[in-house]
């Protein structure tokens, strides 16, 4: 790409990869690793590169579980001077809770409580980690919150013991004023056979039960929401509309497989454009972070291509939701449906008169039916739009 191209990402974009996206070696469960190791200041170097704005960590993804005091600061020290020297910030943090088999049975619903309690120390420690780094997002994904049977536990049990973490966690960011926002992240299954907190949606319902509802939202993933065959759009809006979309995830994935964290755009092409529409007509100002892995098939130069590809994705879409919002004939379509007759008695907020006024009106069906919904030629207009034959 050159400097002049228009699908260059800039700061302005806030394009973000996490180390274990583009750090990620191809490794899978019947194959070992394809690329070699990198170091964090090397992946850092590779997102400078590409033109990344930022990249995003798990503790373990930067210092070793075991690490001493001695390895975490230089490790620590070495990055940040990687992040200086690509301009690249740290947006977010997160914590690893599911890699190491001490989280067999999950972290803060698992049946011991002494993993509950490492597993809050672990966060802690993660939290404190991303602050030293200027991260004001803290994601919250349970990778093994959830059972193989339910012969285990009482699930109730389980909300009980994740609603009393997520109070306490979010007590010491406030003790240690470090203004973090915490985004949690659902999943339906994988690594579990089910996962406790499967969709958006429960997460929503979820978050007015804590102490700090204000402080909590949700981080929702193109993937983890098309594997249970859901529209993600559908629950990135509710979230908006909440005031809770914090974090978003982006990545591509077919419905009913694995989690396959695909290159952004790469699968499902109308409904990433709408969930780009939909981002960049509400305003979104949030990271626009890439949860995705390159093909195992790829070197680093393929890591590359599939990171500049998520990027270069997201812009054309954004370009192609401006082309559609300025399309006089899809414009047109969407103010005739909308439209209704002036005599309709109001409904947005109940009153006792509009309540009777509602009930004496004489609603003519027949009318109604008679308007055309021509939805065949709206869709067909997209899709002239996103193949450049309009």
């Amino acid at each position: 790409m050159t400097s002049n191209d228009k699908y260059q990402p800039r700061p302005e974009h806030k394009f973000s990869f996490g180390l274990w996206t583009v750090g990620n070696r191809g490794r899978d469960p019947f194959g070992d690793f394809v690329r070699p190791l990198l170091s964090p200041p090397e992946l850092v170097d590779l997102l400078g590169e590409v033109g990344a704005w930022g990249v995003n960590l798990h503790d373990n993804d930067l210092v070793p579980i075991d690490a001493t005091p001695a390895e975490h600061d230089k490790i620590v020290r070495d990055f940040k001077k990687a992040c200086e020297k690509n301009n690249i910030v740290v947006p977010m943090a997160t914590v690893s809770l599911f890699f190491h088999p001490v989280f067999r049975d999950g972290a803060f619903t698992a049946n011991d409580p002494n993993v509950r309690a490492y597993a809050l120390q672990k966060t802690m420690r993660a939290m404190d980690l991303g602050a030293e780094l200027g991260a004001k997002i803290f994601v919250l994904w349970g990778g093994r919150e959830g059972t193989e049977t339910d012969s285990c536990r009482n699930p109730a049990d389980a909300v009980k013991h994740l609603r009393e973490a997520v109070n306490y966690l979010c007590e010491y960011n406030t003790a240690q004023k470090y203004g973090y926002t915490f985004a949690l992240e659902a999943k339906p299954n994988e690594p579990r056979g089910d996962i406790y907190m499967s969709t958006t949606g429960h997460y929503l319902a979820f978050i007015p039960t804590l102490d700090h509802p204000e402080m909590v939202g949700v981080n929702p993933e193109v993937a983890h929401e098309t594997m249970a065959g859901l529209n993600f759009l559908h629950g990135v809006a509710q979230a908006w509309e909440s005031g809770k979309l914090f974090h978003i995830d982006l990545n591509d994935q077919y419905p009913g497989r694995y989690d396959q964290d695909l290159r952004f755009g790469s699968a499902n092409l109308k409904s990433n454009f709408f969930l780009v529409k939909f981002l960049e007509e509400v305003k979104y100002s949030g990271p626009r972070h890439f949860d995705a892995h390159a093909y195992r098939t790829e070197n680093y130069e393929g890591v590359k291509d599939f990171a500049r590809g998520c990027m270069r994705t997201y812009l054309m879409l954004k370009e192609k939701a401006e082309q559609w919002r300025a399309d006089k004939e899809i414009q047109a379509i969407l103010k005739e449906v909308t439209s209704g007759n002036s005599s309709i008695p109001k409904t947005g907020k109940y009153s006792k008169d509009g309540a009777s006024a509602l009930l004496a009106h004489n609603f003519d069906k027949d009318a109604m039916m008679k308007k055309r919904l021509p939805y065949e030629r709206l869709d067909q207009l997209t899709i002239d739009i996103l193949l450049g034959t309009r």
